[in-house]
């Protein structure tokens, strides 16, 4: 094995407005990319009202059932909210944001992210407008 490798590279990710958009290929390209051969990758989104989600990739349905539960536990326009600057659903997708992740550590083998058969790398946009979100990927380990 060569020495250790550090790589951080960034892309930016479009929306649509609200939902998970599937990041798993792009993430993929990237640390394939890399020198690195086998350990961690570190996935960050720059936004306070986008968050990062591993999830099922088989069933579409499961991540339209997530977003519908959050919508249930944390409701657009809700009166207990203030901050409301930006809009009905400015509040909530800060809540969002905070009560999934900012940030993934996956770990790497054979130059790929070792994920499960059965999941998916996501960017869950909580706000209804478009949004183009920033992502990085600090990439570290062996060659």
């Amino acid at each position: 094995m060569s020495g250790l490798r550090f790589e951080r590279v960034s892309f930016e990710q479009r929306t649509p407005g609200r939902g998970t958009w599937d990041i798993t290929e792009r993430v993929q390209e990237l640390v394939s990319e890399s020198a690195v051969r086998s350990g961690q990758c570190t996935v960050f989104v720059h936004h306070t009202s986008a968050s990062l989600v591993i999830c099922e990739n088989a069933d579409p349905e499961v991540r339209r059932d997530l977003e519908r539960i959050m919508a249930r536990l944390v409701p657009d326009g809700d009166p207990v909210f203030r901050h409301t600057a930006e809009g009905a659903d400015d509040m909530p997708a800060h809540v969002r944001t905070i009560l999934t992740q900012s940030s993934l550590t996956i770990p790497i083998a054979g130059g790929r992210c070792d994920l499960g058969n059965w999941q998916g790398l996501y960017l869950w946009e909580h706000r209804h407008a478009p949004h183009r979100r920033r992502i990085t990927l600090t990439i570290l380990g062996v060659a």
